[in-house]
């Protein structure tokens, strides 16, 4: 698997590259890939279904000058920012029999990152809902994937010195929860972890053998991308 680590400028480009490495490597075997990143501002990226003005306090993130966003993949509203940091893995589904289903990628994936941080923390890590890594019956990862015809997204966040205030002032109690939550605010549900980035990029590399440089991309491809889709408001507000 190779390893992506090129400079991203905006949070739109983050989220176009994911879409424009699955197209890569739905054509092409031989670009699955590893990509971590680490957002320097804030902004809130709802899953594909989500109704913004439901899961998001929209006049809150315009008064902060908090921009939002709309990602291809499923899952519920995040708040991105510094302290959090971000992966994305696009793998072939041919490579394992457990990538057969949204199911069966979701525990394969989530098991294989829960023995990682396992190792890293030395106490369990848990794979609980039906995306959510947690560490002391606390959430500190959320996880969501795309599929195309033969290859597939799967990408997700680790909170790791984020203010979580952020979230509450940003994010009503969702429209739907995990039944280990059990109706607990924002700030009494989610944790950081006690790791830092440079030592969790490090093991997440060796755990997926990420070690070739994916070589060249051509960011105007990105760009392009996060322009028409990801600065587009009938995109972002489309529900």
């Amino acid at each position: 698997m190779r390893f992506f680590d090129v400079p991203l400028a905006t949070a739109g480009m983050q989220l176009a590259c994911d879409d424009l490495l699955l197209d890569a490597c739905d054509a092409d075997p031989a670009k699955e890939v590893l990509r971590i990143w680490q957002p320097e501002t804030y902004f809130v990226v709802a899953g594909y279904t989500n109704r913004i003005m439901q899961e998001v306090h929209v006049d809150t993130c315009v008064e902060r000058g908090i921009p939002l966003y709309r990602r291809t993949s499923g899952g519920g509203t995040v708040v991105q920012g510094p302290g959090c940091l971000n992966y994305s893995l696009v793998l072939r589904m041919e490579r394992h029999a457990d990538l057969a289903t949204v199911t069966s990628t979701n525990a394969h994936v989530l098991k294989h990152m829960a023995e990682v941080l396992t190792g890293l923390l030395g106490t369990s890590v848990e794979h609980r809902g039906h995306t959510d890594l947690v560490w002391n019956n606390r959430k500190f990862s959320g996880n969501a994937q795309r599929r195309k015809e033969r290859a597939l997204l799967f990408h997700g966040t680790f909170l790791l010195s984020f203010d979580l205030s952020m979230i509450e002032v940003l994010l009503p109690h969702p429209s739907a929860e995990p039944d280990y939550r059990t109706g607990r605010s924002h700030t009494d549900f989610l944790t950081n972890l006690p790791l830092r980035a440079t030592e969790l990029t490090r093991a997440l590399r060796d755990a997926w053998h990420a070690h070739e440089a994916y070589g060249a991309f051509a960011l105007e491809g990105v760009r392009a991308l996060a322009e028409s889709r990801y600065l587009n408001h009938e995109w972002t507000y489309r529900f």
